[in-house]
């Protein structure tokens, strides 16, 4: 796969050498509320899952991209295309800026933006979806930004923090 480039940013594939970047992310426990993690992983199932990086969304039914900064080509976050169905012409989508220092700079408006268009232009889909935990502001303004409406909100869906949380549906049906 060709890297999708923004203006400050690219997208690229998981490489072995991401190792301990996935693996940082994936046992952050300060975003485990919004990854739906609930265990830490060890390195040795990254390391798995990174052998396996190869495979193509068709086969995997996922997409996972690092999120690289162009001047330092540092992975800075993870977008990810999930449930993807050829068939229905649809998939989720999920992004994280790893690094609050580097959040709010725009990165994770880019890599939706290139993904959004990837997913549209090259792989034919008729849309996209994310689930987003109606606390999460953040993450609300970036998906309506680009068009998500809000289709639902599933009542009490998550238990983080010894209590109950809403989860909305978001959805893009491309033009």
């Amino acid at each position: 796969m060709v890297t999708l480039q923004g203006n400050t940013i690219y997208l690229r594939a998981l490489e072995p050498e991401d190792l301990e970047f996935v693996y940082k992310i994936e046992n952050d426990e300060n975003i485990w509320e919004v990854s739906n993690t609930q265990t830490p992983y060890s390195k040795f199932l990254i390391r798995q899952y990174l052998e396996n990086a190869h495979q193509d969304i068709f086969e995997a039914k996922q997409l996972r991209l690092a999120i690289c900064k162009k001047e330092t080509s540092d992975a800075i976050g993870l977008i990810d295309l999930f449930d993807f169905d050829p068939k229905n012409k649809r998939a989720g989508v999920g992004v994280i800026i790893q690094s609050e220092t580097e959040r709010n700079n725009g990165f994770g408006k880019q890599a939706l933006g290139l993904i959004i268009d990837f997913a549209f232009e090259q792989l034919q889909l008729h849309q996209l979806y994310a689930n987003i935990g109606t606390e999460n502001q953040a993450s609300l303004a970036l998906f309506t930004t680009f068009g998500f409406e809000k289709i639902g909100t599933k009542k009490d869906w998550n238990f983080t923090k010894n209590s109950f949380h809403d989860e909305a549906l978001f959805q893009l049906i491309k033009k």
